[in-house]
């Protein structure tokens, strides 16, 4: 059948490629908050079943999933589903029956009709009670069934007549009665799933009917009753090995199974119509509900204790630490290294430690730690694993070997792997030498004993403890504290848990019960009501749990063992041990075969008469019942009645039963044993009540009897003669044959003994004819568990929906057994029980050292080399795969075939033939096997060349047996998913309501997180199951709501945006905690809180092993793991709604406050207060943090470009005159370094952005100013380091190290003044020894004129070598222009004629210095020195020390020879503007100088001269200052108005040249080069921009990016999808274009470099005087 899609636009997607559609409403009810809830069928299907567009048919047998919702949620999800009153319409029973309606008339006269024929069959069925049925009876049963196929006419058929008809005729022994009837019930189940449900559950609930009901007659019940559930649960079990459950079991399960959905129906459709209850008496509807409850409780905790035992769960050993898992967030992702995933490595390092040696723990460091432990370890020392390492987890122990350079360094043995393996020297802890170790389990045990309480189990720390290094990262959404009166009392689920075996009771001991709950309870008589809602305190649940077992079968007890309130307040709690040993521990530890094997291998002791005693001897007073029968069973004589009450006992306790038939699958060797038992069996199968045991349970013993090629052939016979009787006695067991495989092992038995086998023809025939029993046993049981499966689902969905308990007993037993096997790594070694080989033997250890350096190698003839795998058992292999190496060379096989079977002896079955490839390395042999091999052998029949021995390095074997944990997982995550996936669309719709619906999220979505935490606590034991339930629940609910919160709004404002803005707005008024901005506050940090709290913080990261193993363990196969550290899509939305919030408030503060003067203190102060306010909402999170720089950055590229240009010129200055702030010291000096940091933390945030640029021009002229000024200090690169990145052409950092090149030439000028004086006195000592030996020579003329020119050059080189005075130390910067901000008026210092000789002489020996050091390379330019104006001096004049620049030290020293001087005059000799003179001149004429500027008529700018001491008091001694103070640029001015012109100029060029190359692009980096290219060959900038910037005009591919990086936020140039490193134009932009010209005009080349030297002037000695008595000016610096 086929439906229509019919709401396909409203898609809620499941998973990858799987989406849930809205089909139609089934039922209404009223919830319990009140309003009305609906249950919607919701279609699950693949990508492409819906189809690409229309509306295409639907298998109606689809998977789907009912789900109660609310009117707000049909409304946020599938609105259309909704009327026109806002509720969803039902479908009227007019309209059900508008098609194809009959006429009233019609309908009443088939109705009597059928009223006739149903009594016409009763007395027929009356008369003819033969064996074969009247043939009018047929009939009339015949025209019954075509009227129940007319769907008008169901109601008719629900007379109780009907029943009895059906029964009858189900139980008749004709098969065409009971055809018939099927017939008919197929008519009437063939209109809906209802009706087909109540008919089968009206005849399941029939007195006795498993006693008048055959094998057809059953098995056509339930082919029904497979057909009504396979279109309701479609789930697949596909790979799984379901149990064999026999016919008469499967029957029981239906019956439970319409029960329990029938009063699930009832219990909806009581809810559905309030209003047709007793609306004056609420309690009668409450108490009927409740009723109701109890009943639906206690019989689906029926259906649970019968499908775990009929799936053979009860039977199965559950693994220690199964019921309780360590307690933790399940919605934090657990590191691989947590210690909650480590509870044996926590054990473990709880018993041993080392009494002599330290801890990581008191290291500071991971290297310090390792360097202690490579000193520390001898071989021979114990050690333990720190971090899981590979295939070394944490907590494993070993012997340390040896240690050498490689990588890892340290070679341990380790316990848990049996061998050598190399890890790291921090991931280790000394233990030392055994007398080093102490064991501490006393201690620990007392201490458990103590935090244990009424358990005596120590538990672990909560969860709720929040370490404070990680505040924010611990579980937020924590659970609901219990309350102290409620703890002493039963819960109410515990409660029902317990009433379910009062239930079970039979009546006298019921009735004691009730008794002794009544004296209890101060002797109020209970009824049914009563019990309901009884309080019991958990005294008394104890005395009832000592008082159940006394009372209850075998079946019921062990469900009682295994309950939760049993495992909580039992008598094994409370005593530490079980009330009744002998019986409980032969019950949960049977005996397996090979015990019985090994018991009777041993010699018979004189105690021991037979096989069968030594086979009892282990279950105690429950074993003597199978001597009692082999004694009953005497051929003397059968005694009934005692082999009846042995039954009877047998029933109550099969253990032994199923002891006895396990014996069949011992070795061969137990004839008499075999025999024994055999007789024993066969006679049970004579007693009618012997079929009520589970002979199913251990029938694979006796497959496993059959198929052995060493079976005796009498135990054979035996074995054939007495399956065939039970498969006689009951065909249910003839279909278990069948599902084991008996067919075929007796066709090989017949084979193998020639067909002499009696009895075994029979038995094939019927275990045949069984097939397709066996199909519908299988499919019935896949329904069966899928039906239950769905069933739990509903109970959780309807748990989260009504948030009341889940009181069903046994629902955490059933969970625990669907997510059985999440937890639990199968190693590949407990795949197979051992290795064999065909040759070399003591070899074959090396196929599984999972070292490819390591192989086996045989010794044979071609085709006879073989590894023989026998395999554990039920273990189905998923992949077998061989690792070989093409270094082999002709040792590497090349054909392997595969062979399966039973025994060594029986490899018969081909199961793959693989040629190998020369270049492979691992080749897959098997994979997917759907059936258990015992042995499977690997033939090697080729080798590579031709070669005769082979090579195998290794085997790799992957075969844990599948569990139902994926597919319950698959379908608790699909539910769970639609279910938060519809809940957090309709929070979202009311988000989008009302914006101040978001301070109530945070309350929702912890009460949500809060009960998904508590249900996993309470019902999923396994860590990876409860951490799959929490990772599907954050990201059906967070993720939509967070994606809807952040998403903008019509204005371009999301709802979280809004609420972070009003948290930043009411920040200042939130410190009183009793406002209302407090409570709003703390309400938005909850909120944020809980949002990220799943997402770590990050913190360092520990020094840990790469993640794929190098070096000397490449063993490993890394390909599976998965890439870690991306950030989730919660994280991304909460990120980028956080950055636009910033980028707003940041963008409102620049608009507001960036021409105030104080601008840039302000914005520290406001940056700072945003930082804060990211660690209050979100934590210390990198992410928030960059969001916040982020958003910076963006409200700084909407600036304006000379707005931006003030800003960076602001914060330049700032800086500067912090810098300069700090050279006072003291606490004035410790407040400027504090502003100073604070500042630089927001200049970060210019880096990477075009403002970096204008940035850096400005910082490079205040840098400068200071280090010429002032000179260079500590801090100068201390700040350099912090904002480095923020200089993109590192212009700043260029200068610091011309200075450091300076200080190293002037050690080398140093050294080479040294080196000339000494060659000057050798020059003259030797001239005197000339001129006393050649006294009386005469001279000759030649070559005077040159010497005369060499000794003037000469003579000026060495003008002070022989002053007189002290001479000043001077010392010389030499200054790059390319780096350093050097403008064109400073270029004009004229050595010979501005200073005296005494200097004129030291800058002149520099000169020529440099330019032998520094020679021009090839056909370049030669370098040259200029000197100039810049530097500064120290002169002394009088008892002062004048500190002040190079031109107020030219021009004091001018006028030690003039009494004054006009100002006018000295702008003549020096050449110097009045913009750089006048400055000079300020200081030196104020209070604090020495001179006086006068006015004078001849002089039109003043005349100076010295000031006399009489004339203004001025200070006598120490340090002046007296440099011109800093002029700060503007960014307003033309100098900013042309670096703009510069970055139009650049704009214009790159848009060029990408248009040039259409949509092809460029790579950034070719565009770079030809901007470059372009710039340098001119257009430029004109010569104004030249001369006002200096080396402005200059373009670096700093420059070139910072113009991307604009174009790119302006949308002018866009990237490839594909190639983000390429660029293309995309739209037109206007660029103003400044009027270009040539750079060089007039020259065919680029001008030589210019080198600009500054001078810095240092005096040694006593400071110069003159002779008169006039203060003088020297040089001191």
């Amino acid at each position: 059948m086929v439906g229509e899609l019919r709401f396909r636009e409203f898609r809620v997607p499941l998973g990858p490629g799987l989406h849930a559609y809205p089909d139609e409403l089934i039922r209404q009810r009223v919830g319990h908050d009140g309003h009305p809830e609906y249950q919607i069928r919701w279609l699950v299907l693949r990508r492409g079943d819906d189809g690409d567009e229309g509306s295409n048919p639907v298998d109606c047998k689809a998977e789907h999933i009912l789900l109660w919702m609310s009117n707000d949620e049909i409304y946020a999800n599938c609105h259309k589903m909704l009327g026109e009153d806002g509720q969803v319409p039902r479908a009227s029973p007019e309209s059900a029956r508008e098609a194809g309606a009959l006429d009233r008339a019609v309908l009443g006269e088939m109705e009597t009709d059928v009223k006739s024929l149903l009594q016409r069959a009763l007395r027929q069925l009356e008369e003819g009670m033969g064996a074969i049925p009247p043939a009018p009876l047929l009939h009339t049963v015949h025209v019954l069934s075509a009227y129940a196929s007319i769907e008008p006419l169901a109601g008719v058929f629900k007379d109780p007549r009907v029943l009895d008809l059906l029964m009858h005729m189900l139980s008749s022994p004709d098969y065409q009665m009971r055809w018939s009837a099927g017939r008919m019930i197929q008519a009437l189940a063939s209109h809906d799933a209802g009706t087909r449900t109540q008919i089968l559950l009206s005849l399941s609930q029939q007195e006795a009917i498993e006693k008048h009901l055959d094998f057809d007659s059953r098995c056509a019940l339930l082919a029904l009753f497979a057909q009504a559930t396979l279109s309701e649960h479609p789930m697949s079990f596909e790979g799984i090995q379901l149990p064999q459950v026999p016919g008469r079991l499967l029957f029981s399960l239906v019956k439970r199974y319409l029960q329990v959905a029938a009063l699930l129906d009832q219990l909806n459709d009581n809810a559905a119509d309030p209003g047709a209850q007793n609306i004056s008496a609420p309690e009668e509807f409450n108490a009927e509900r409740s009723r109701l409850e109890l009943e639906f409780s206690m019989a689906m905790g029926s259906l649970i204790s019968e499908l775990v035992q009929a799936m053979r769960w009860d039977q199965a050993s559950s693994r220690p630490g199964s019921w309780t898992r360590p307690t933790g967030s399940i919605f934090q992702p657990q590191p691989a290294n947590a210690d909650l995933e480590l509870p044996a490595a926590q054990a473990q390092r709880g018993l041993r430690r080392s009494r002599r040696f330290r801890p990581r723990s008191e290291f500071a460091s991971g290297n310090t730690y390792a360097l202690y432990v490579r000193d520390t370890l001898q071989p021979g020392m114990r050690v333990r694993m720190l971090d899981d390492y590979e295939e070394i987890s944490a907590g494993d122990e070993g012997e340390f070997r040896q240690s050498n350079n490689g990588v890892p360094p340290v070679q341990v043995r380790w316990e848990s792997t049996g061998r050598t393996y190399w890890v790291h020297w921090h991931m280790l802890e000394v233990l030392g030498f055994e007398e080093d170790i102490e064991f501490v389990a006393d201690a620990d045990a007392d201490q458990g004993a103590v935090g244990g309480g009424a358990l005596g189990v120590g538990e672990p720390p909560s969860w709720r403890w929040k370490p404070m290094a990680e505040l924010y990262a611990a579980p937020y959404a924590l659970p609901e504290d219990e309350d102290a009166e409620e703890a002493e009392h039963l819960t109410q689920a515990e409660w029902w848990e317990l009433l379910f075996f009062v239930k079970k009771l039979e009546d006298p001991d019921h009735q004691e019960v009730l008794q002794i709950l009544q004296e209890n309870l101060d002797g109020e008589i209970l009824d049914d009501e009563l019990l309901t809602e009884l309080a019991v305190p958990v005294e008394l649940a104890q005395d009832l749990l000592l008082a159940l077992p006394q009372r209850l079968d075998d079946s019921a007890l062990r469900d009682l063992r295994n309950c939760r309130v049993y495992r909580k307040y039992g008598p094994e709690t409370l005593a530490g041990q079980p009330p009744y040993p002998p019986f409980l521990e032969a019950q949960a530890r049977p005996q397996p075969p090979e015990d019985a094997s090994r018991a009777a291998k041993e010699p018979k002791t004189p105690g021991c008469s037979s096989p069968l005693q030594q086979l009892v001897e282990g279950y105690g007073p429950a074993g003597d019942i199978l001597l009692d029968l082999e004694r009953t069973f005497s051929p003397v004589g059968t005694q009934e009645l005692e082999a009846k009450r042995l039954l009877l006992q047998l029933q109550r306790q099969p253990q032994p039963f199923l002891a006895l038939l396990r014996s069949l699958g011992t070795p061969a060797s137990n004839k008499a044993l075999h025999l024994s038992a055999m007789r024993i069996l066969t006679r049970l199968v004579d007693f009618p009540e012997a079929l009520l045991l589970p002979w199913h349970e251990a029938m694979d013993a006796c497959m496993s009897c059959l198929r052995s090629p060493n079976t005796d052939r009498e135990v054979l016979q035996e074995l054939i003669l007495f399956l065939h009787r039970l498969a006689s006695a009951s065909r249910d067991y003839a279909v278990v044959l069948n599902q084991l495989g008996a067919r075929d092992a007796i066709s090989k038995a017949l084979e193998k003994h020639l067909g002499k086998l009696e009895m075994a023809q029979e038995l094939r025939d019927m275990v045949f004819k069984c097939e397709k029993h066996g199909h519908l046993y299988r499919k019935l049981t896949t329904n069966i568990l899928g039906g239950c499966i769905q069933m739990v689902l509903g109970q959780i969905e309807d748990h989260r929906r009504t948030h009341r308990p889940i009181n069903i007993p046994f629902f955490d037993v059933f969970l625990r057994h669907l997510c059985q096997g999440s937890s639990v790594e199968v190693k590949e070694d407990q795949c197979w029980e051992k290795v064999e080989v065909s040759s070399n033997p003591h070899r074959a250890s090396r196929l599984t050292d999972r070292n490819p350096k390591t192989y086996w190698e045989s010794n044979g003839y071609v085709g006879s080399h073989a590894i023989t795998l026998h395999m554990r058992q039920g273990v189905l292999l998923r992949q077998l795969a061989l690792l070989v190496s093409g270094e082999d060379s002709s040792y590497m096989p090349a054909r392997v075939v595969v062979f399966g079977g039973d025994t060594t002896n029986l490899l018969n079955t081909e199961l793959a033939t693989v040629n190998v490839l020369p270049a492979a390395s691992r080749v897959v042999l098997l994979e997917g096997l759907n059936r258990f091999w015992p042995v499977i052998q690997i033939r090697i029949k080729r080798c590579q060349q031709g070669g005769i021995d082979t090579r195998i390095r290794g085997l790799e074997i992957l075969g844990p047996k599948p569990t139902f944990w994926p597919v319950f997982r698959e379908q608790l995550c699909r539910h769970t998913r639609l279910f938060y996936m519809l809940r957090a669309q309709a929070w979202s719709q009311d988000v989008a309501g009302d914006r101040r619906g978001l301070l109530h999220l945070s309350t929702r979505l912890n009460g949500a997180l809060r009960q998904e935490q508590s249900f996993a606590d309470r019902f999923l034991p396994d860590m990876e199951a409860a951490q799959a339930l929490g990772k599907t629940c954050w990201e059906a609910l967070v993720s939509p709501l967070v994606q809807n919160v952040t998403s903008p709004d019509e204005d371009g404002i999301s709802a979280l945006g809004w609420l972070l803005d009003q948290y930043l707005e009411c920040k200042d008024a939130a410190h009183n905690p009793q406002s209302r901005a407090a409570a709003f506050s703390s309400r938005v940090r909850r909120l944020t809180h809980l949002l990220v709290h799943v997402e770590p913080c990050e913190v360092p990261t520990p020094v840990v092993a790469l993640p794929r193993p190098k070096g000397r363990n490449r063993s490993r196969d890394w390909s599976s793991l998965a890439t870690r550290g991306l950030p989730s899509s919660i994280m991304r939305n909460l990120t980028r709604c956080w950055r636009a919030v910033v980028e707003e408030q940041v963008n409102k503060f620049l608009t507001s406050y960036w021409q105030d003067d104080d601008f840039v203190p302000r914005y520290c102060e406001h940056f700072d207060k945003l930082q804060k306010a990211s660690t209050e909402l979100f934590g210390p999170r990198a992410a928030f943090l960059l969001a916040l720089q982020n958003g910076c950055a963006g409200a700084l590229l909407r600036l304006p470009f000379l707005r931006a240009a003030h800003v960076s010129e602001q914060f330049a200055r700032h800086i500067d005159q912090r810098i300069q702030g700090s050279r006072i010291g003291g606490v004035r000096g410790m407040e400027m370094l504090a502003q100073l940091q604070r500042c630089l933390e927001s200049v970060l945030v210019f880096s990477g952005l075009e403002i970096a640029t204008t940035f850096e021009h400005y910082y490079q002229h205040y840098m400068a100013d200071r280090l010429l000024g002032v000179g260079p200090s500590w801090l100068e690169g201390a700040v350099l380091e912090q904002v480095g990145p923020c200089f993109p052409n590192r212009l700043p950092q260029q200068m610091l190290q011309s200075l450091r090149t300076s200080e190293e030439l002037q050690h080398q000028f140093h050294v080479y003044q040294l080196q000339r004086l000494d060659q000057e006195l050798l020059k003259l000592d030797d001239s005197e020894q000339k001129d006393q030996v050649g006294h009386g020579a005469s001279g000759q003329p030649n070559g005077r004129e040159g010497e005369e020119a060499a000794a003037a050059e000469q003579e000026e080189e060495n003008e002070d070598l022989f002053y007189e005075g002290a001479m000043p130390e001077v010392s010389v910067l030499v200054l790059s222009p390319s780096c350093w901000p050097i403008s064109s008026i400073c270029h004009v210092l004229n050595p010979r004629a501005c200073l005296p000789s005494y200097l004129r002489g030291t800058l002149n020996r520099y000169s020529n210095f440099y330019n032998t050091t520094h020679p021009s390379v090839g056909r370049g330019p030669k370098r040259r020195l200029q000197w100039t104006w810049l530097g500064r001096a120290e002169l002394q004049f009088g008892d002062q020390t004048l500190h002040v620049s190079t031109v107020q030290m030219w021009l004091l020293l001018y006028l030690n020879d003039l009494k004054a001087i006009s100002v006018e005059r000295l702008l003549e000799l020096s050449g110097l503007s009045p913009d750089m003179l006048n400055p000079a001149i300020g200081p030196l004429t104020s209070s604090r100088g020495p001179l006086d500027l006068q006015e004078h008529k001849d002089a039109p700018g003043g005349l100076l001269k010295i000031r006399e001491d009489s004339e203004e008091p001025r200070p006598r001694r120490g340090n002046v200052w007296l440099i011109p103070p800093k002029t700060y640029l503007k960014a307003e001015d033309e100098e900013g108005r042309n670096l703009e012109k510069r970055r139009n100029l650049l704009n214009c060029v790159i848009v060029r040249i990408l248009k040039a190359h259409g949509d092809e692009g460029l790579h950034i980096d070719q565009l770079v080069c030809l901007v470059l290219e372009a710039w340098q060959k001119g257009p430029c900038p004109p010569r104004g921009l030249v001369s006002s910037l200096g080396q402005g005009s200059a373009c670096s591919s700093a420059d070139v990016l910072s113009c991307v990086l604009h174009l790119l936020s302006k949308g002018t140039l866009r990237r490839q999808d594909d190639r983000p490193q390429v660029l293309l134009y995309a739209v037109p932009v206007t660029v103003m274009e400044p009027h270009t010209e040539s750079l060089n005009p007039g020259s065919s080349g680029p001008n030589p470099p210019l080198t600009f030297h500054t001078l810095q002037i240092r005096s040694r000695g006593v400071p110069y005087a003159s002779c008169t008595g006039t203060q003088t000016f020297s040089t001191f610096r």
